[in-house]
C-alpha cells in the first residue's frame, strides 16, 4: 500500500509518520484492502481542520479527523478504464492539536491518540461509519481489535 504523509504543522515527528504508515499497512492487511491501495494522511492544526469541517461538513468548529472516501460504496457495478491503476482510498485529515488536547484528555500518549484517529479515519476510507449504535459497535469493535493486536493499547 502507497501512503503519502503531508504535515501542515510541521510538529509530527519521522518516529510517529513510521508507526502510523506501518500500522495503516497491518490495518490494511487486516481488512484485505489490496496491496496496491493509495492514501493519504494530512496533519493540520485546529484552525485548519475547523475550516475543512465548516466547508465540507457545515460545522464551524475543530474536529479530530475527517476522511475524504475517493471510493463509494455501492452494489452498482463501475467500470474502470486501465485496470493496472491503484485502488485510491482517499485522504485522512487529522488536526495535530486536537490530537494532543485528547491524549491528555482522556489520560493517554499522542501515540496513541494519533493511532486511533488513523485507524478510525481508514476505517471511514473502507466505508465504515457510527451513524446508528449497531454501525457504531462494529467500527469501534475494529478499531479496538486493530489497534490491540498491533500492540497500541490504552
Amino acid at each position: 500500500m502507497h501512503i503519502d504523509f503531508h504535515d501542515e504543522t510541521t510538529s509530527i515527528q519521522a518516529d510517529y509518520i513510521d508507526l502510523l504508515q506501518r500500522l495503516l499497512i497491518f490495518a490494511a492487511e487486516k481488512e484485505v484492502v489490496a496491496s496496491e491501495a493509495e492514501l493519504s494522511v494530512i496533519f493540520v492544526s485546529n484552525k485548519e481542520i475547523q475550516e475543512i469541517n465548516r466547508n465540507y461538513r457545515q460545522q464551524d468548529k475543530p474536529t479530530d479527523v475527517i476522511s475524504f472516501a475517493m471510493q463509494e460504496n455501492t452494489d452498482d457495478e463501475v467500470e474502470i478504464f486501465g485496470d493496472d491503476l491503484p485502488l485510491v482510498l482517499g485522504d485522512i485529515v487529522i488536526s495535530v492539536d486536537k490530537a494532543k488536547e485528547q491524549a491528555d484528555e482522556y489520560g493517554h500518549s499522542l501515540e496513541r491518540e494519533l493511532g486511533f484517529l488513523t485507524v478510525h479515519g481508514f476505517l471511514h476510507l473502507l466505508g465504515y461509519d457510527h451513524m446508528n449504535k449497531d454501525d457504531e459497535a462494529e467500527m469501534f469493535q475494529k478499531q479496538e481489535h486493530i489497534l490491540g493486536e498491533f500492540g497500541i493499547e490504552r
